[in-house]
């Protein structure tokens, strides 16, 4: 084989190589920002924390965060979205969809439910709630960026009741809106700031509830 071709085969590996490394390398700076912002935004507020303040703790260019994010609202929905992935691993509503798919104890599956509710809100409901709150003070853009995730957060539960009374895991004559209601309202950021962050619940009681009021209100006796 020529040199030529072995030059080739060469370089078309490094540009391979570095646009893979480039990739990597954007991914770890785009995490960090969010963990920064988030940092910042929970102890801060969202009118206190400005994209200067979290660009210099991210040690990035305040540029580089308005074209990655577009600002602050940018940032927080990317936070937020980044929250439903749950903890780790597999994203959480791939998990959901696993277990709804493969369960035929109805009431492990509530326990499961209550589970990834545990794992989710601890990440989730505080920028949430932040959202709320920013919304309040009349922030640009938040009144919209909550309802957006109401909105989103009704058509997952409605996704999960309808697999649910199409697997006949739910008792008889209950619908799939009646049983989103339920679930939507078992999953609000404000059940887990009246319970965890005012009563001092742990997770895991918390999740306990969570499966408990879904078994109560789903299945019946």
């Amino acid at each position: 084989m020529s040199s030529a071709v072995n030059g080739g085969e060469r370089a078309g590996k490094a540009r391979a190589y570095d646009a893979s490394r480039r990739r990597a390398l954007a991914e770890e700076a785009r995490r960090n920002v969010l963990a920064t912002a988030r940092e910042l935004f929970l102890d801060k507020g969202y009118g206190a924390t400005t994209i200067a303040e979290i660009a210099r703790s991210a040690s990035v260019s305040p540029e580089s965060v308005y074209k990655n994010f577009g600002g602050k609202p940018g940032l927080v929905r990317a936070i937020q979205e980044q929250s439903l992935l749950g903890a780790g691993g597999p994203p959480a509503e791939e998990r959901s969809d696993r277990a709804q798919l493969t369960a035929t104890d109805p009431r492990a599956l509530m326990d499961q439910f209550g589970r990834f509710t545990a794992e989710i809100s601890p990440i989730g409901a505080p920028i949430v709630l932040l959202i709320r709150d920013a919304a309040a003070s009349g922030h640009p853009g938040m009144a919209d960026l909550l309802r957006e995730i109401d909105d989103a957060r009704y058509r997952r539960m409605l996704h999960n009741a309808r697999q649910l009374v199409g697997r006949g895991l739910l008792r008889a004559g209950l619908g799939a809106e009646a049983a989103a209601d339920v679930m939507f309202a078992c999953t609000t950021a404000e059940l887990y700031e009246s319970l965890v962050l005012k009563r001092g619940w742990g997770a895991e009681r918390y999740g306990e509830f969570i499966a408990a009021t879904l078994a109560a209100n789903l299945l019946g006796e």
